[in-house]
């Protein structure tokens, strides 16, 4: 298996190239329309055929061309929020690459659609666990439909688990079921109601009030 991490430091943005080697397949995780020539050599440089392009999260309003731009790399554009052009994952759905897969899981909250990839013992899950770290979007679109997808459906994986960010915090783009239940600052040991209080301090940037900062994952 080939595993690498593409990390665009001016950015602060993050994605992933998984690939079975003997098969000749591979996927990549929350490409960006700048990633591309350098995607498109390692995949030349090892004879790959993309599978899938993954995409957890996105922000095509900011962004509107790149959509168009990863549709260059000739394989699905797989998502959550339905468009023309594009699969629409579900929850559970199994997407294949070689002789492994990936699964999806609909984790919604970041924005409206957001999913979750689970390979192996690592889930990518893109801008779920950042709330505020996102430079496109600095507070969850929906709040309380995160609490919901990060304690039930990554925070009930087992601990080690490794959670693979989508934006990078100090240097950090890995993390652990078991660190991000114990001391993520917004979700560790403390009640909904105190985290959506969090998140509404969010909102007034003018006041000055200081909030907690997301671990990175």
């Amino acid at each position: 298996m080939l595993f690498r991490i593409l990390h665009d430091e001016r950015r602060s943005e993050l994605s992933y190239l998984l690939a079975d080697v003997e098969a000749r397949e591979a996927v990549v995780v929350d490409p960006h329309g700048p990633d591309l020539p350098v995607l498109q050599a390692l995949l030349a440089e090892r004879g790959l055929r993309l599978r899938w392009v993954l995409r957890t999260h996105h922000h095509d309003g900011l962004q509107p061309l790149e959509f168009s731009s990863l549709c260059r790399l000739d394989a699905p554009v797989v998502q959550g929020e339905p468009r023309p052009g594009a699969h629409t994952g579900s929850h559970g759905e199994l997407l294949p690459f070689g002789n492994e897969f990936l699964q999806v899981l609909a984790t919604p909250g970041h924005t409206p659609d957001c999913l979750s990839f689970v390979w192996r013992d690592r889930v990518f899950c893109g801008g779920l666990l950042s709330v505020d770290a996102c430079p496109h979007q600095p507070q969850p679109a929906q709040p309380e439909t995160l609490w919901d997808s990060v304690t039930q459906r990554i925070f009930t994986l087992p601990d080690e688990t490794l959670l693979f960010a989508g934006h990078e915090r100090q240097a950090r783009a890995v993390s652990t079921v078991h660190e991000q239940r114990r001391w993520h600052p917004f979700f560790a040991a403390t009640s909904r109601d105190t985290y959506l209080a969090r998140v509404i301090a969010l909102q007034d940037n003018a006041s000055g009030a200081q909030t907690p900062r997301a671990l990175n994952a």
